[in-house]
């Protein structure tokens, strides 16, 4: 009986593995940005196999914990935190190197530091952890799919097997990179205006 209890609390606890799938994409945050930097061919390859993977720990940690019953304070806490590093570093990334508008990156940006903060706040003097909300969770899809739309934008524009077509439809792909960025910083602006209309409505 002991030794099952404290196999639980230890199962339960800060280190498993949804929680580590959480983490484990900060991690993949630096390692994006350092190839990412690097501006090769091989670089972005494997920046965007990197990120397909960060973005996979996304989905499985949160159905792994629901599994398992590993569903955790820390958890909520540190999965969207994951999710804003991974993000906002390629982001800030794909802004430095042209592909995103300096403005869309720096409201984004704004957006997940003051939600994140206020987040924070709640669950230090109230005790409290909120939820991400259901606008919040498709923001973030919209995010990952414009980022993975750009980083294969840029394995194509320097893969060799893709120079024969790549200038017909590069123009249009661009196209749908600004469309994408757009849907991705109004749906980002409305998902932090409904988490602060709805944190006033419950004071």
């Amino acid at each position: 009986m002991t030794q099952r209890y404290v196999r639980e609390s230890k199962d339960r606890g800060i280190l498993n593995w949804p929680n580590i799938l959480t983490l484990s994409r900060i991690v993949f945050a630096v390692i994006l940005v350092f190839l990412l930097e690097q501006g090769s061919a091989r670089g972005n390859m494997l920046a965007a196999m990197v990120f397909l993977i960060a973005s996979l720990t996304d989905y499985y940690d949160g159905y792994l914990a629901k599994k398992q019953g590993l569903v955790s304070d820390f958890g909520k806490i540190m999965d969207p935190i994951a999710d804003k590093v991974l993000l906002l570093s390629t982001f800030g990334v794909l802004a430095h190197i042209g592909l995103v508008d300096w403005w869309m990156f720096i409201t984004i940006a704004v957006r997940e530091i003051l939600v994140t903060a206020s987040r924070l706040c709640v669950m230090f003097h109230k005790g409290q952890v909120l939820a991400a909300e259901r606008s919040g969770k498709i923001k973030t899809v919209t995010q990952i799919v414009a980022v993975s739309v750009i980083l294969l934008y840029l394995v194509a524009q320097q893969s060799h097997l893709c120079s024969s077509w790549f200038s017909n439809v590069q123009n249009i792909w661009l196209i749908l990179i600004k469309v994408l960025m757009w849907i991705a910083v109004i749906l980002t602006i409305y998902s932090g205006a409904e988490y602060y209309r709805n944190k006033i409505g419950t004071k």
